[in-house]
Order: C-alpha cells, then sequence, then structure tokens
C-alpha cells in the first residue's frame, strides 16, 4: 500500500526531501501561490503550524503556477514572499504543477486517494488541501475556500 513515505520532493532551497521524513507526524499538504486571492490563507496556516507543531502537525507547502499563473517567482521569490509577508516557517518545497501529465507524483496520488466533487481527480484552484493522518494515509481534503482554521477540529481528532 502506498503512502506519503513513498515520494521525495524537492525543497525550496533545491534538496530532495524523502517525506519519509515526516513519518509519524499528522501532514497538512497544501497547493500554494504568492498572487492569490486565497493567499493570505499562509497566515492561517503557519499558526496552525505554531500551535498544532509541537503536537505533531506538519504543514508542507507547495507552490504551483498552474493557476492563473499565481505564482510566477523563483524558488527564492517565493521563499522571501513568505518569510516577509507571512513569517512562514512551515516547510516549503519547490515549485511543482499538480495537475497534467507533469503532475508531481505526489500530487498524483493525493488526487487518486481523495477525489474531489463527484470524483473529480483534478486540483481546480490553489490551496487546495490534503489532510494526512500519522500512518501517511489521506483522511480528506478540503476546497480552496476551507480556510484553515476550519479545517482545525479535523487535524486535532488526527492529533
Amino acid at each position: 500500500m502506498t503512502t506519503v513515505y513513498d515520494f521525495t520532493a524537492l525543497d525550496i532551497a533545491g534538496r530532495e526531501v524523502p517525506l519519509a521524513d515526516f513519518r509519524g507526524k499528522v501532514l497538512l499538504i497544501v497547493n500554494t501561490a504568492s498572487k492569490c486571492g486565497f493567499t493570505p490563507q499562509y497566515g492561517g496556516l503557519e499558526a496552525l503550524h505554531e500551535e498544532l507543531g509541537p503536537r505533531g502537525l506538519a504543514v508542507l507547502g507547495f507552490p504551483c503556477n498552474q493557476f492563473a499563473g499565481q505564482e510566477p517567482g523563483d524558488a527564492g521569490e517565493i521563499a522571501n514572499f513568505c518569510k516577509l509577508t507571512y513569517d512562514v516557517s512551515f516547510p516549503m518545497f519547490s515549485k511543482i504543477e499538480v495537475n497534467g501529465p507533469a503532475a508531481h507524483p505526489l500530487f498524483r496520488w493525493l488526487v487518486e486517494a481523495a477525489p474531489g466533487v463527484l470524483g473529480t481527480k483534478a486540483i481546480k484552484w490553489n490551496f487546495t488541501k490534503f489532510l494526512l493522518d500519522r500512518n501517511g494515509q489521506v483522511a480528506g481534503r478540503y476546497a480552496p475556500t476551507a480556510k484553515p482554521e476550519a479545517i482545525r477540529p479535523a487535524i486535532e481528532a488526527l492529533l
């Protein structure tokens, strides 16, 4: 059985990170963008990271430019924006694609494990969130409109 721990991804600095490094944690995996109407959710994601991280939550951000070109920057620009604007301290990864033939394998697995409304596999927009349990299995998928604080009860139930 595949789990999130079977994947690797490049962090924002370009280093390969085995997601097995997060074994035993509850994960909130989010495709992000710096110039999106949902970008202020970085603040809520950071609050979850700070408040629930000590209890075992890890928020993982994956920038994506597939939705209206809302993440045009390079890795350095993305990292600076996240730090300076939202003081993001949770792990950020290199820009990826989440849909189509070039989609990162992690996101291909996530959408198979947790299809969207009416069974759709595609991610519809930035800030789609996937919640994973401590065993590396998908426990829920949340729309971009779901604010981080609204899914806190689901996160706490897994902690």
